[in-house]
């Protein structure tokens, strides 16, 4: 623990006072590590950096040409790494995103768009639950922007698995990331969003989906193939680290499911993971080379141990106990 709140890493030891030690919004610990994390290190650095608009590098860039440099990215991982939502620099950012990323129409999320909103052929899944997540983390729940981005999660948010017929209309235009076997990426980060929403504030068909989604990652034991128990479907679910963006592991996968309070039997082959990866110091690594050299911040190389990793997997495994 002494080496998780080191002050040096303000945004680790923030979640690890609130996931690992337990503590409230109110403790002195908490507010002090909240300060600190917005006067200095990667928030700061990543705040200094942005433009009036609200943005990073051009505004058109905001996805795709300036991966992982602009302004989706950023507003991603400034809440991932719990940067206070109400600065109004990181307001900034989610309006500019808000009017430039979000479809009008449907409510969706796209990787193209423009002062006119998010292109409607262009709406990615996965892109939608992080930024309606992120929304949601800095505060903006109430928002009915936000509402309609959880709206097209809860009606557009597909669990196939193996099927020969699949849409291809609106919103499932862009293929990349649907087809005939749901992308997981999209599953998880569109529960994580779900996740975020207070139990009192759920509606009936948020509840359905977040139903379907979790049984959805239970059918696959979190990061096995659906028909082939025990059998890996993607060797980078099994590879821990942070910050993931649009990707996903079985870490976040378990820390989505504790956050909803499942408890099921297929959870424990990804339990068994994180446990069998912790080393005998206590820490976990980061195993797989993450963004370094994209972002505007670096984090921990791979094979180096991960404050970030241990904290998260500390905060999992204290909840199973």
């Amino acid at each position: 623990m002494d080496w998780l709140l080191e002050p040096e890493n303000p945004g680790a030891r923030l979640a690890a006072l609130r996931g690992v030690c337990g503590l409230g919004e109110d403790a002195p610990e908490v507010r002090e590590a909240r300060k600190a994390l917005m006067h200095a290190g990667m928030v700061q650095n990543i705040l200094s950096r942005q433009n009036p608009g609200g943005y990073w590098g051009k505004p058109e860039d905001f996805y795709e040409q300036s991966k992982y440099k602009g302004t989706v990215w950023n507003v991603i991982l400034l809440a991932e790494m719990g940067a206070d939502g109400s600065d109004e620099r990181i307001r900034a950012a989610c309006e500019f995103l808000l009017n430039w990323s979000q479809d009008g129409e449907s409510g969706g999320f796209a990787h193209l768009g423009g002062e006119a909103g998010g292109r409607a052929e262009m709406l990615i899944p996965c892109l939608t639950g992080n930024l309606v997540w992120s929304l949601l983390r800095f505060g903006m729940g109430e928002d009915e922007r936000v509402r309609r981005g959880l709206d097209w999660i809860a009606t557009y948010q597909r669990t196939d698995d193996h099927v020969k017929d699949f849409p291809v209309s609106a919103p499932y235009r862009y293929q990349n990331c649907w087809g005939r076997h749901t992308c997981m990426m999209g599953v998880v980060k569109g529960l994580k969003a779900l996740a975020e929403v207070p139990p009192a504030k759920r509606t009936a068909k948020m509840n359905a989906k977040i139903g379907e989604l979790v049984e959805f990652l239970l059918s696959h034991r979190l990061y096995q193939r659906s028909r082939r128990e025990g059998v890996t479907a993607n060797e980078r679910w099994v590879q821990l680290g942070f910050p993931r963006f649009w990707w996903t592991d079985a870490l976040e996968m378990l820390s989505v499911l504790t956050k909803l309070g499942v408890s099921d039997e297929r959870m424990q082959p990804a339990l068994e993971l994180v446990r069998s990866k912790q080393g005998s110091d206590g820490r976990w690594l980061q195993e797989r080379e993450v963004f370094n050299g994209r972002m505007l911040v670096r984090f921990e190389k791979a094979g180096e141990e991960s404050k970030w990793v241990t904290g998260e997997a500390l905060s999992i495994l204290k909840l199973e106990e």
